[in-house]
This record gives structure tokens, C-alpha cells and sequence, in this order.
């Protein structure tokens, strides 16, 4: 039964209920940072973290949070896993902390955690709402990914900042320019919504139901 719940919480974030292509939220990030396969990676590991402890600590605590300041409560919890995040990014990896800029520190308004913190960990137990994060972050990550490899590839001819594609290939310009995401995240919204359809009631058509 455990098993079976903590598969349909990764199929939800992941794939059914994916948090940008499904749920269209963290979509500045998404824009943003994800001309390169490298940026975006570390952006979702961040935002994975994040989401994670976040929703454990919203979890363990919501019995004890008043109603009327549980808002305030959750935001405060998550800047403090994103200082953490953006301190270890200064630290360790001065170059991506810089290449990603005010991105890091904007995790905090970043709807997704906020979206799950608020509908999931305050409904449902630490281990569950901690497997939630993970599963959210991941659901963003995968798209960062996804988007940040056309971008990269047809843009630079790199992935990972490794050439695969030669010196004679002709980057696309606008691939890394801002359109150029904005064409990736439309073609990638409407693929998800052909291959799963969403009935009226806003469900997958024979996807799993919503915990």
C-alpha cells in the first residue's frame, strides 16, 4: 500500500501532474535559465532540495501552525533551504552561482513550492509530503532538461558545454534567445497535452487519480 501510494506521488509530479507543463507554474525559471543543459540542472537540483525539506518541514510542523500565519510560516521555511542552496552555490560553485544570477534567491517566490507546500504537505504526512517534493522537483527538472537541450543544441551545438554537433554547424540564434524558449515550452505544453489528454474535470483521461 505504501509502495503503490509513493509510485502514484512520483507518477503525479513527474509526469501527470507535471508542475510546468501541466500545472504552468515556474515558468520565469523555465524561460530563463535553461539555454544551457548545465544551468538547468543545477537550478532543478536547487529547486528538488528546496521543494523537498520544505514540504517535510510544513509537514512535521502544520498541526502547531496557526491558520491564520501559516503562509508567512511556509515562506520563511522555504528561504531558508533557498539561503542554504544560493550560500553552497557562493561557496563551492562561485561560476554557476553567477551564472544563474538572481535566479537562486527567486526559488522563494517560485509558485511551485509554494503550490505544494500549501495543497499537499498541510494535508499529508512528513514522508509522503517529502517524496512530494522530490517528485515536483523532478517533474520541473525533467522539462528544464528537455528544454535546455534543443536550446543548447541547436543554439550552441553543445551539450554540457561538450561540442557534438562540429565547427561547421550554424547555431540557431534564435534558440537562445528569449523566444527560442518560449517556442520550446509551447511545442513541449502541446505534445504533454495530445499524448494526455485532461477531461473537464481537469484529470487525465486513464491517468491516476489525484491524492
Amino acid at each position: 500500500m505504501v509502495s503503490k501510494k509513493i509510485k502514484e506521488v512520483f507518477t503525479l509530479g513527474i509526469w501527470k501532474d507535471n508542475p510546468v507543463y501541466r500545472q504552468i507554474l515556474g515558468i520565469c525559471s523555465a524561460l530563463a535559465v535553461t539555454n544551457l543543459m548545465l544551468n538547468s540542472l543545477v537550478m532543478g537540483l536547487g529547486l528538488i532540495f528546496v521543494t523537498a525539506f520544505s514540504e517535510l518541514t510544513v509537514s512535521i510542523i502544520r498541526q502547531f501552525t496557526p491558520k491564520h500565519i501559516r503562509m508567512m510560516v511556509q515562506t520563511l521555511i522555504i528561504s531558508a533551504y533557498v539561503i542554504i542552496v544560493d550560500i553552497l552555490l557562493k561557496a563551492y560553485y562561485p561560476a554557476m552561482s553567477e551564472a544563474l544570477g538572481p535566479y537562486v534567491g527567486l526559488i522563494i517566490t517560485n509558485c511551485i513550492i509554494m503550490g505544494r507546500c500549501e495543497s499537499y504537505a498541510q494535508k499529508n504526512p512528513p514522508l509522503y509530503s517529502f517524496i512530494d517534493g522530490i517528485a515536483s522537483g523532478m517533474g520541473y527538472t525533467i522539462v528544464l532538461l528537455i528544454i535546455a537541450f534543443f536550446r543548447e543544441l541547436l543554439g550552441f551545438g553543445t551539450l554540457f558545454g561538450f561540442n557534438v554537433m562540429g565547427e561547421a554547424w550554424v547555431s540557431w540564434t534564435l534558440m537562445i534567445m528569449p523566444p527560442g524558449a518560449f517556442f520550446m515550452l509551447g511545442i513541449l505544453i502541446w505534445v504533454a497535452y495530445n499524448l494526455f489528454p485532461v477531461d473537464e474535470g481537469g484529470k487525465v483521461k486513464g491517468g491516476a487519480t489525484n491524492i
